[in-house]
């Protein structure tokens, strides 16, 4: 939705180009190639033992691949302002499907998490559409409250009794990972929103009761907590996947023992080609493979926060509070995933965005850009908004 333009952007902020974002696009394009090759370095021994085709991860991922970047390209070319006018009608899908993947014999349970719904042969995860119908929901409660949101009526019990229905949905899965991440992006869309310092620090903490409430109540967590504290007490049950992680990232040292060469993923690495593809960076690439990881994603970070600037100063709230809810989910999802590998996070079974083998997170991590290119569109599109 157009707003006014509120000032002329500094010379040094304007675009230069009448095209995408080619920083943007380069970030975008070298994390997903990256994936791709480590997705199949971490899988070719799997596949070759199984007596499958060496090439089937990764001929599954470029399938998934090419359907995120047809949905990516397609979500681009509509106008920020359809995302808006439909957001109630968004949240209540996405509230629907969170409902529907719970109903016994609908959705699929995996190693006791029912977390997927069937779509013909492949299976889509509620969850990850959950996280986009949050920021554009998010967004856009923001900006049609404008400055109300510094009530605490307003700003603080009105999207809190949202973000519990969504957290109780999802936490009936179990998916405590996609509830933190989610979670977390809403309460830091609130602040950069304007939500008073006071009202944020008080939901910020009542938050962090809740999450760890919650973890000290569930055996299952509980033990996740324990067993990332001390996981070399229990090497073998409990502590197994972060000891085999942590082992594979000590065999990496500085440069790595080579691409294609790890140990860790032949059965010992659980989810290698998934939650833990980045120990597998870390043992085959060493600690320049793991530092290129963090600095391309802190690069696409900051450049969509780069965006959300530019949207903001073009009058363009809902597009600014979009990209910035996107860059918080992106970071959040990131920051947790690397923080699991390296043994300073417990467990969450959370994917490494845009890297991690699967269909769902990658095609919903493309919708994400897609709807980032939009928004680039449309501040170049206004006046000054072209250098």
């Amino acid at each position: 939705m157009s707003g006014p333009v509120t000032q002329a952007l500094p010379r040094q902020e304007q675009w230069e180009v009448t095209g995408p974002d080619p920083v943007l696009m380069v970030l975008f394009g070298s994390i997903m190639l990256f994936g791709m090759a480590m997705v199949f370095s971490a899988t070719v021994s799997n596949d070759h033992q199984l007596a499958h085709s060496n090439f089937n991860h990764l001929l599954m991922q470029a399938m998934y691949l090419m359907v995120g970047l047809a949905v990516g390209i397609s979500v681009s070319l509509f106008s920020l302002s359809t995302w808006q006018y439909y957001s109630k009608f968004l949240l209540f899908f996405g509230f629907l499907l969170l409902a529907i993947v719970l109903i016994p014999g609908v959705g699929i349970s995996v190693n006791g998490s029912q977390r997927w719904l069937p779509l013909g042969p492949v299976r889509m995860q509620p969850s990850e559409i959950m996280k986009l119908v949050m920021i554009i929901y998010t967004a856009s409660f923001l900006v049609r409250q404008g400055e109300k949101v510094k009530e605490f009526k307003v700003g603080i019990l009105s999207m809190g009794l949202i973000v519990t229905l969504m957290a109780t949905l999802l936490l009936l899965e179990p998916d405590f990972g996609s509830t933190v991440v989610i979670a977390a992006t809403v309460i830091g869309m609130m602040f950069l929103g304007g939500v008073r310092m006071t009202h944020f620090m008080l939901v910020l903490g009542v938050g962090v009761s809740l999450f760890a409430a919650l973890a000290l109540t569930s055996t299952y967590r509980l033990q996740r907590i324990l067993s990332f504290m001390d996981p070399f007490s229990d090497p073998f049950n409990s502590g197994f996947q972060l000891v085999q992680a942590l082992i594979a990232i000590g065999r990496g040292e500085w440069f790595g023992v080579g691409l294609g060469n790890s140990i860790q993923k032949l059965f010992y690495l659980p989810h290698a080609h998934n939650d833990f593809l980045l120990a597998v960076i870390g043992e085959e690439l060493g600690f320049l493979g793991l530092a290129t990881v963090i600095i391309l994603f802190a690069l696409l970070v900051l450049r969509i926060f780069r965006l959300a600037r530019l949207a903001e100063r073009s009058g363009r709230m809902f597009e600014a509070r979009v990209a910035q809810g996107i860059g918080l989910l992106l970071a959040f999802q990131a920051i947790i995933n690397i923080g699991v590998n390296l043994g300073v996070l417990p467990t969450k079974g959370l994917t490494l965005p845009f890297m991690s083998y699967g269909g769902s997170s990658l095609v919903a991590n493309c919708l994400l850009m897609g709807v980032l290119f939009a928004i680039d569109r449309e501040v170049r599109q206004e006046p000054g908004g072209e250098r």
